[in-house]
């Protein structure tokens, strides 16, 4: 079994320079070897509350699950989140109330991601940085389409539609893929509030090059310096 000290993080979050209120939740769990990402959506004590519950419900996964009941227990711990989420929304009379997800779990040399929303989830190895996930969002639908790119998708004036989040609807569902890892890969998990700021060409550069003692603050500067209008929330994590 992959054993926590190979594998080295860096976990921030930030209210950025506009917002009040910080929405984000970020969750490390390397003894689980888990990393989470989550994006409220619903304004104060709606959408912080969201995210909150979320990263919560997961740090509630028992130490010692064999992989696969790690990954189901993750999955169980989201879609419980989204349930408490949607019956709070109803005790407080309706409106809505959700968060994004991304979570990244890592045992036995292999990795799964799971996903609802548009916080993203990258993986760079051998210099070349791969999107791993795919934004549940109404400009994504151009980008699959081929009709713009996703940094083109970043900077559309509907970029913040998104279409699935935990806490929305009857049911959530929730995006998986999964892969190996190799020694050298770099995990970046981000809200929106980083990658409206940044192009991914510009992602591969600073991840390529900065160590990461240094890369989430570098990352969280130019978020800062484009405007920090939303919060934004940054995990690195880095296989030894």
């Amino acid at each position: 079994m992959t054993n926590p000290s190979d594998f080295r993080y860096t976990v921030q979050t930030h209210t950025g320079l506009v917002r009040k209120v910080n929405e984000d939740a970020v969750l490390a769990l390397p003894d689980h070897q888990i990393w989470l990402v989550s994006d409220g959506m619903g304004g104060h004590a709606a959408g912080d509350f969201a995210s909150r519950l979320i990263a919560d419900s997961v740090a509630m996964i028992p130490v010692g699950l064999d992989p696969a009941a790690r990954m189901h227990a993750l999955r169980e711990a989201i879609q419980s989140a989204h349930r408490a989420i949607v019956a709070e929304a109803e005790r407080r009379g309706g409106g809505t109330i959700g968060a994004t997800v991304a979570a990244l779990l890592v045992a036995n040399g292999h990795f799964v991601v799971l996903w609802a929303g548009d916080s993203r989830i990258y993986r760079l190895r051998g210099g070349q940085l791969e999107m791993l996930t795919t934004d549940h969002s109404a400009v994504a639908e151009y980008v699959l389409a081929g009709k713009m790119t996703w940094d083109e998708a970043d900077q559309h004036p509907q970029s913040n539609a998104i279409t699935r989040a935990v806490g929305v609807g009857e049911e959530v569902e929730i995006d998986k893929i999964r892969g190996e890892v190799a020694a050298g890969d770099r995990f970046l998990i981000c809200s929106d509030g980083l990658t409206k700021y940044t192009t991914e060409a510009m992602l591969q550069q600073m991840l390529s090059a900065t160590a990461l003692e240094n890369a989430g603050d570098a990352l969280m500067q130019v978020a800062l310096t484009g405007g920090g209008a939303d919060n934004i929330s940054i995990i690195l994590v880095d296989v030894v």
